[in-house]
């Protein structure tokens, strides 16, 4: 049996098990992994397959998974590297709620939790500028993402109408401006 079945496993069970703050604090781990460690993909194959992940509902975090093991060996390759993802979450999952009820009034647990809440924003931004820069975020665009943002989180504007208007715009700007920049 080919061993990139249970590595991928083993590596997608330890990014799960060991990275606090969901989907997008896991992408420096995946990366890490799954591009300089392992080799299994590109720099550029891995930013398309973040904004394939993102796109799509779902996990974001099994949504990678599921991508770059189908990439790399099928349907096969995107199991193995789910489970090994979902795993670790749902056993912790499963044990904090079995005894979650004995400790959710205990002033430590919500002091603990209170001071995790601002690390987690910064899990989530050190990746965010990482992924910027490897678009190409430069201060030419990078009122496209800002607006973005501002849109979902002021106006509401479903998340799904930013990404149609974001594509749309880029297939516009491949056909009518980038040809007259040559």
């Amino acid at each position: 049996m080919d061993s990139f079945y249970w590595n991928s496993f083993k590596t997608f069970f330890r990014i799960g098990a060991f990275t606090i703050g969901g989907g997008y604090a896991m992408i420096p781990l995946i990366e890490s992994e799954v591009v300089d460690k392992h080799k299994w993909l590109d720099r550029k194959e891995f930013l398309d397959i973040i904004a394939i992940a993102q796109s799509c509902p779902g996990v974001f975090a099994i949504n990678m998974s599921v991508f770059i093991g189908y990439k790399l060996r099928r349907f096969p390759g995107a199991l193995c590297a789910s489970l090994g993802t979902a795993l670790p979450s749902f056993v912790i999952i499963l044990l904090i709620a079995m005894f979650f009820a004995n400790f959710q009034d205990n002033p430590v647990v919500e002091s603990i939790f209170r001071g995790i809440r601002p690390a987690v924003v910064a899990l989530i931004a050190a990746p965010t500028f990482n992924l910027a820069r490897s678009a190409k975020i430069s201060l030419a665009n990078c009122w496209i993402p800002i607006a973005g943002a501002l849109a979902i989180w002021l106006m509401k504007v479903n998340p799904v109408v930013i990404i149609l208007i974001a594509g749309l715009g880029g297939y516009l700007y491949g056909k009518l401006v980038k040809p007259t920049e040559r």
